[in-house]
């Protein structure tokens, strides 16, 4: 790389980049290095990164030298004087992109960093991770004293009337929904937050893949016209042409590109899905794809779709049938499938310790499998259908999976408010029903149906 394209490609990086040989020589840099040293780039070009720093010129010479040598980014520390006399320190990452050899020296990349602003930025963490521990703990509390609130009042409602009795339960099923409500909310809030930090940084280098590929064909094709004007370059061409493969490289460069294009529109896909999931700015009624929000939720869960040592790859079967947009309200309803979902999760991985799942549409499977159906119903109603192959529910819990705090997982995997609050969300929220059929060995399956317009 030359000096001069260093400064194309570094000219759009906000981040203070040097390029140097292993000499110390400076050869190049970018706006943001001269704005911190106070200098135009102009004055720099042709000085010693010696005459920038206090370090030591054996400390320096050190430190190029194992940047050029080695094929992985080399960390450092760096004292710059500035122009008016000011010693920064900074943190270095340093990587060689031309290795060192006979004919030439080595090139040097060097990225600095503001330890100073890092170091701010990690007291300043500190600080909201302090901050967020403590409202933590008084969540703990509240709860605890919530819980211990419960606990006296059922003593006390236990010799009252029925009437009592009701209204304790309303009052159950009111904070469950209160506190719910409350999780679901700071989760939407994290998620659209990482989703819209995630989107800046990878929408630039999807931008700038376009452009990097274009440049890089037209390098290539001066190459091709090169060879075909000078078949038989001198030695020194031709041994460079053998050390870097230049066959290979013309293949592979174009490969790489497709997937880096690849790899960042996989991105886009899941931070679209995340903030389709949060739906924060949809907490009213409105017409969407119900489908659209089945499989954000699946993005979400994909994690735990995986095979792990103990449970095989669980196969998610879509039948998806022609649906018009409901009219629903979409964060609460992506709250049901999320629910839902992980329970059928829960139970393949349950399954998986007997090694055993019960057949799917009448024919046999040695896998895990979730299929989801999905149809209209005399055009005036959807049904969507979740169902599992795992070993089933019996009678004894089926009759109390949507009482509140019911729950047959282990302490501190389950709060047994999960299919109450989405019970409630179907029932009550969307005028729709949600029913569980299911036999011991025959897998679970849930069926939610709800109007189009509601």
């Amino acid at each position: 790389m030359t000096p001069e394209q260093f400064l194309e490609l570094a000219r759009v990086l906000p981040e203070p980049l040097l390029l140097v040989t292993n000499e110390g020589q400076i050869l190049a840099t970018n706006q943001p290095v001269t704005d911190i040293l106070k200098l135009r780039r102009q004055e720099l070009q042709g000085k010693m990164l010696f005459d920038l720093v206090t370090e030591s010129s054996d400390d320096i010479k050190k430190y190029l030298e194992a940047c050029s040598t080695s094929r992985a980014m080399i960390l450092g520390s760096l004292n710059l004087r500035t122009n008016d006399g000011q010693t920064l320190i900074f943190r270095t990452q340093g990587a060689v992109i031309q290795p060192w050899s006979p004919e030439s020296s080595a090139l040097i990349l060097l990225r600095l960093e503001n330890r100073n602003i890092a170091s701010n930025n990690f007291v300043l963490l500190n600080q909201k991770i302090d901050e967020l521990a403590k409202e933590v703990q008084k969540r703990k509390q509240a709860e605890l004293e919530l819980q211990k609130a419960n606990e006296e009042l059922e003593i006390r409602v236990q010799e009252r009337t029925t009437t009592l009795q009701e209204t304790l339960n309303e009052l159950q099923l009111t904070q469950t929904q209160l506190i719910q409500a409350e999780k679901m909310s700071s989760l939407g809030q994290m998620v659209a937050g990482i989703a819209h930090e995630v989107n800046n940084p990878v929408s630039f280098i999807y931008g700038n893949l376009h452009h990097a590929h274009k440049y890089t064909q037209d390098l290539l094709k001066l190459v091709e016209i090169y060879q075909q004007i000078c078949p038989n370059p001198p030695l020194e061409i031709k041994t460079q042409i053998e050390e870097i493969d230049l066959d290979f490289l013309i293949q592979d460069i174009t490969q790489l590109f497709q997937s880096m294009t690849v790899g960042t529109q996989r991105i886009q896909e899941i931070v679209k899905s995340l903030r389709n999931f949060s739906r924060l700015d949809e907490a009213e009624l409105k017409q969407v794809d119900i489908h659209e929000g089945i499989d954000s939720t699946l993005m979400i869960l994909d994690h735990r779709l995986q095979a792990k040592h103990e449970c095989p790859e669980i196969k998610v079967i879509k039948k998806y049938g022609q649906l018009p947009n409901v009219t629903c309200y979409p964060g609460q309803l992506n709250q049901v499938f999320m629910n839902i979902l992980a329970n059928a999760i829960d139970a393949l991985e349950k399954s998986a310790l007997t090694g055993r799942w019960s057949a799917v549409n009448s024919q046999t499977t040695d896998n895990p499998q979730i299929q989801i159906t999905t149809e209209l119903i005399d055009k005036t109603s959807i049904a969507v259908t979740i169902g599992d192959n795992g070993l089933g529910i019996d009678e004894q819990v089926r009759s109390k999976l949507f009482d509140p705090f019911f729950t047959t997982k282990a302490v501190g995997k389950g709060t047994g408010l999960g299919l109450s609050i989405s019970y409630q969300i179907i029932v009550e929220k969307h005028g729709g029903q949600l029913n569980c059929f299911s036999t011991p060995g025959k897998g679970a399956e849930f069926v939610i149906k709800i109007p189009v317009n509601f």
